[in-house]
């Protein structure tokens, strides 16, 4: 075999053993289980992870009263752990701003417990009126507290982002509905 011939095998070798790397944990994946129901849940269990933040839900509004956004934190109880507490903070970026900054406002950044023997705790926090165009995500904490009321276990997670853009600029003469603004004076009886 000449050089050329070598070097081309070796070409095409290595992306079928690539290609065959990458496969492998799908098939393994793929396969059916052939454990007990007991190990299954156990298994489950083990690969929840015991503290969760997401966005659940976003509103995108023209007027800043109808603008929200619903944060979630969720926890699972953890071997020691006697009660959970989780603390929403809302983070704020304004056009021009580098980084995010906190909201302040009643509620928000306040450590709310779960009753005493829950083994999961789940936590949701809306915020409304938000300002556009601006970006908001939420820090949630998390405190796993033993019998003694001490933390033994702590975790922070920020949550994805909910993007408010602009509202739509308003065309000169035209009234808050899109209606010209003779329009708008007529339908309220002026």
């Amino acid at each position: 075999m000449s050089i050329v011939n070598r070097i081309r095998v070796r070409k095409l070798a290595l992306p079928a053993a690539l290609v065959c790397a990458l496969a492998a944990p799908a098939a393994v994946a793929a396969a059916p289980a052939t454990s007990s129901p007991a190990a299954d849940t156990a298994s489950s269990t083990l690969a929840k992870p015991p503290a969760s933040a997401f966005v659940e839900q976003c509103l995108i509004a023209g007027e800043q009263a109808q603008r929200s956004a619903t944060f979630v934190g969720e926890m699972t109880a953890i071997p020691g752990s006697a009660r959970m507490e989780i603390r929403i903070s809302v983070l704020e970026r304004l056009p021009g701003e580098i980084g995010f900054h906190a909201v302040t406002s009643p509620g928000l950044g306040v450590w709310r417990s779960a009753a005493s023997g829950v083994k999961d705790y789940k936590y949701l926090k809306q915020v409304s009126d938000l300002a556009a165009p601006a970006v908001y995500r939420a820090e949630v904490r998390f405190r796993w507290l033993n019998d003694k009321n001490h933390p033994i276990r702590s975790a922070e997670v920020l949550t994805a982002r909910c993007v408010q853009p602009a509202p739509p600029a308003e065309e000169p003469g035209m009234g808050s509905t899109g209606a010209p603004a003779e329009a708008v004076g007529a339908q309220m009886g002026a």
